[in-house]
């Protein structure tokens, strides 16, 4: 069972507090509870792979649900002592300590802060691929590609890089389109056609204006014109957004990139704010839940060894 953390108890002082409950969050406060340091987890509920009915690539547990895996996450921390709140955190302010404001109106304190918050997808709007993401309408093939493989593929481009997406996904079907939807064949390099003709993919212009949808499953994609080519599943290449507004506040410096800005972090993810450490895709939009994970583990050993340290010159000092 999940401990849960009352929300009244708002004078209380952590050793850390994480917020985000994902494979970041949940890898850290583990590390965490079982250095015995006094930790609480602040989950809003609100994973990026969600739609996701399976995830892949993670060494015992492949094709694992991601709920099941959250799931189990959270009972591995509880055993430790490590508190867990559905709740969202609202502000961070510094004096000393971290005072963490919680959206129930609550506020608690931490030593060290763990930013864990991930990022949500923003898809393309075009009917039937959000209803239909995370089962035929799909946008990483290393999450996805072996278990729809040889199937008819479409990419939707959403810019000229989606030509690597769909260069990428030929690996798993040699049956590929790539929708150039608004992108414009001049902006395609002439690389990029020499590289999609060597893969076999071919190339469609023309603005995609719905899915096709048949006894729940997709099959295929329809152009304004009218056409429709038939296709089983669709990549597509999400805008990702950073939920990096609580390190932006602290005065973490970012780094800007085509996908978004993130706090710059050291090997262990410290950020440039003193105290602060980010994991998962709270430092890129790349990050798989096995990479989270692993972030989530290097985040919570530097906290316990930069809080020893702490407690050791204090004492020397006082």
């Amino acid at each position: 069972m999940n401990r849960t953390h009352s929300n009244d108890s708002s004078a209380e002082t952590y050793d850390v507090v994480v917020v985000g409950g994902g494979a970041a969050g949940l890898s850290a406060a583990l590390v965490l509870g079982r250095a015995r340091r006094r930790t609480l987890v602040v989950d809003a509920g609100e994973p990026r792979n969600a739609p996701s009915s399976h995830m892949q690539g993670y060494l015992s547990r492949d094709g694992m649900a991601p709920a099941e895996f959250l799931a189990l996450g959270r009972e591995e921390i509880a055993r430790y002592g490590v508190g867990l709140v559905r709740d969202r955190v609202t502000d961070v302010t510094r004096d000393g300590d971290f005072a963490v404001v919680l959206e129930s109106g609550g506020t608690v304190r931490a030593r060290r802060l763990v930013v864990a918050t991930g990022l949500r997808d923003e898809l393309p709007e075009v009917p039937g691929v959000a209803d239909r993401f995370g089962r035929d309408v799909l946008h990483c093939p290393f999450c996805h590609g072996w278990e729809v493989r040889d199937e008819p593929f479409g990419v939707l481009a959403s810019s000229a890089m989606s030509v690597h997406q769909a260069l990428m996904v030929s690996q798993w079907s040699k049956n590929v389109t790539l929708f150039l939807h608004r992108v414009a064949e001049e902006e395609l390099s002439d690389q990029d056609l020499r590289r999609l003709a060597a893969a076999g993919v071919d190339v469609v212009p023309g603005e995609v204006a719905e899915l096709v949808v048949e006894d729940d499953r997709l099959a295929g994609v329809r152009l304004a014109d009218g056409t429709t080519h038939a296709r089983s599943v669709l990549f597509v290449g999400p805008r990702p957004v950073p939920q990096t507004g609580l390190a932006e506040r602290l005065g973490a410096e970012m780094n800007e990139t085509p996908f978004g800005a993130y706090p710059v972090v050291d090997p262990t993810g410290l950020t440039t704010v003193p105290g602060v450490w980010a994991a998962g895709n709270a430092i890129g939009f790349a990050e798989q839940v096995v990479h989270a994970a692993s972030g989530g583990y290097r985040a919570a050993t530097s906290i316990v060894g930069d809080l020893l340290m702490s407690e050791l010159d204090a004492t020397i000092t006082g």
